[in-house]
């Protein structure tokens, strides 16, 4: 008779997994011969996005919110990586309880989940919105982190990421053998939903027809770096295999732009002159936001695809699209 192998692959657990992110990190988790368990409940995640590896992966639809769901998991599990949490910044605005109600009960949970079922390591999903008003720019892992109005609800998101870091540290020191924070930064790509800067941008074009007028939040003068989704994967990669315990990476590149000169990139590969219409800068947007990723560096990492590169690998069709009908 002959004894069937035992699947001796590691599993791990990605919570938020069928988010935009989420769902490249799955890929990710499979490419490299791991057994990849997706939590989530979709609300902002699509299984659309796993189509490439959902027969190799366990997808179990649940709330971050449910401990009882969360527990019935019953693999082994020896990483957790988790990311589920509400991003896009009308959210932080529109929707600040249920933003901190998932963060706050989800993280808990999720802890609880490791602590209960004996997880080795954790990879904790962070944000550049941990970085308000930064003194440096660029901004290294090392600034200090603070939250300047609890009653902005902008603050809702990026406080809440500053204590998940607090909490998840000391948590580490007694449960867990390693724990790694990354801060990913304004991460773009395919598929990515439209509550970001670049697919609103986009869109705007998409809908302008003859008119010029074209909406900015702000004077235009905000700079951002933007890093897209292959480089942030190849980034995380670096982190997975490299990151020390109790570290913290940021995931970004240092290309900065101006807001007004990320619309007029857009106009050109649209062939679609524009005049800015502004409008107030949301209360809380920092002027600018830009990663040190020296770090990283230091892993291996680094930026391959150009900012103009990567928005016309988003438009791919649409793209043609648009100028056959010119």
């Amino acid at each position: 008779m002959v004894k069937k192998k035992k699947n001796l692959k590691k599993n791990i657990l990605i919570t938020g997994g069928s988010g935009f992110i989420g769902s490249a990190i799955t890929e990710y988790i499979v490419k490299n011969k791991y057994n990849a368990i997706v939590f989530d409940n979709n609300s902002r995640g699509n299984l659309r996005r796993l189509s490439k590896v959902r027969k190799k992966i366990k997808f179990v639809k649940g709330d971050i919110r449910d401990k009882r769901k969360l527990l019935s998991i019953s693999e082994n599990i020896d990483t957790v990586i988790h990311l589920a949490y509400v991003n896009g910044t009308k959210f932080f605005y529109k929707k600040p309880y249920e933003i901190l109600d998932i963060a706050v009960n989800g993280l808990l949970n999720i802890l609880e989940f490791c602590k209960k079922k004996k997880v080795k390591n954790f990879f904790l999903a962070s944000s550049s919105e941990v970085y308000q008003n930064a003194i440096k720019i660029p901004t290294d892992e090392k600034e200090m982190l603070k939250i300047p109005d609890i009653h902005n609800p902008r603050y809702s998101y990026g406080g809440w990421k500053i204590f998940s870091e607090l909490y998840g540290v000391y948590f580490a020191k007694k449960y867990l053998k390693k724990f790694v924070i990354f801060r990913p930064h304004n991460v773009y790509g395919k598929d990515m939903g439209n509550d970001h800067v670049i697919p609103e941008f986009l869109n705007r074009f998409k809908k302008l027809g003859n008119r010029k007028n074209f909406l900015i939040h702000g004077t235009g003068n905000e700079i951002r770096s933007f890093i897209h989704i292959n480089d942030f994967i190849s980034g995380f990669d670096k982190v997975f295999k490299k990151g020390k315990n109790q570290e913290i990476y940021n995931i970004g590149t240092e290309e900065k732009i101006k807001i007004s000169n990320l619309a007029l990139l857009i106009s050109k590969i649209f062939k679609k002159p524009i005049k800015f219409k502004k409008t107030k800068i949301l209360k809380g947007s920092p002027n600018i936001r830009c990663p040190n990723i020296n770090k990283i560096k230091k892993l291996g990492f680094k930026q391959k695809i150009r900012l103009k590169k990567g928005i016309l690998s988003i438009i791919g069709d649409l793209w043609e699209k648009f100028f056959q009908n010119q």
